[in-house]
């Protein structure tokens, strides 16, 4: 009897080698998303932490302005770009306002503006860092219960197929069920990679939540001093 896996996939039900195929597409997307995203993050922290080392090394905004532009992949370059493109439209708005006029307290509601543009660019940049990870997530869900479908399809014209030949011997039986079993397997062979890369990726992009938040209550913190200095 020929038992290497990829007979028992050919000897199989219509419904199980439909079932196999779905586990494929599956399997292909999940492999092309978990290696996509292991490139992406890398270069992402590369970005990141040369942005960063530019960002404090630099002696105006302009400058780092500047640098901001050439990082694409950094959130924290994302998110200074949207802050530093919100402080020039405040700037242009209290140009057309009478200097006099302008109070401690009114500049430092600017500040509201620019926690919000920096709130936005942040959910922004971690909804694209994200994006495609439900997929492992749903991946690692379903693909059990698709090959466990499989596997009770399977079964169940096993023993129909028993029931028309009226016998019930183990040369009968085992190799229906063993076929249908490859279902199974196949599920959870594609279940646990998705489901592992998920968890590994869901703590990475966690990181990278932390990271923007701290950077961008650093950012902040640097606007009010500059904003506190200038009122003296």
């Amino acid at each position: 009897m020929n038992v290497s896996l990829v007979a028992m996939m050919i000897h199989t039900g219509l419904m199980v080698k439909t079932v196999m195929l779905i586990l494929l597409f599956f399997s292909v997307v999940s492999w092309s998303i978990i290696i996509m995203k292991q490139l992406m993050f890398r270069r992402v922290r590369q970005n990141s932490e040369e942005f960063l080392d530019r960002f404090w090394a630099s002696k105006t905004l302009n400058e780092a302005y500047d640098s901001a532009k050439e990082y694409t992949l950094s959130p924290e370059a994302a998110v200074f770009v949207s802050g530093f493109h919100e402080l020039k439209k405040l700037s242009t708005a209290r140009e057309h306002q009478e200097p006099e006029r302008e109070t401690l307290d009114m500049q430092l509601a600017t500040l509201d503006n620019l926690k919000r543009s920096l709130r936005k660019a942040h959910i922004f940049e971690i909804d694209r860092l994200g994006r495609s990870l439900p997929f492992l997530a749903t991946t690692g869900s379903a693909a059990p219960f698709i090959g466990l479908f499989g596997t009770v399809w399977g079964i169940m014209s096993s023993f129909q197929d028993i029931g028309m030949r009226g016998s019930a011997s183990l040369a009968v039986v085992a190799p229906g069920i063993s076929e249908a079993l490859v279902a199974t397997a196949a599920g959870l062979a594609v279940a646990i990679p998705a489901v592992i890369s998920y968890n590994f990726f869901a703590n990475k992009l966690s990181e990278f939540d932390s990271d923007i938040e701290h950077f961008s209550t650093d950012f902040l913190n640097l606007i009010e001093r500059d904003i506190l200095t200038r009122a003296q």
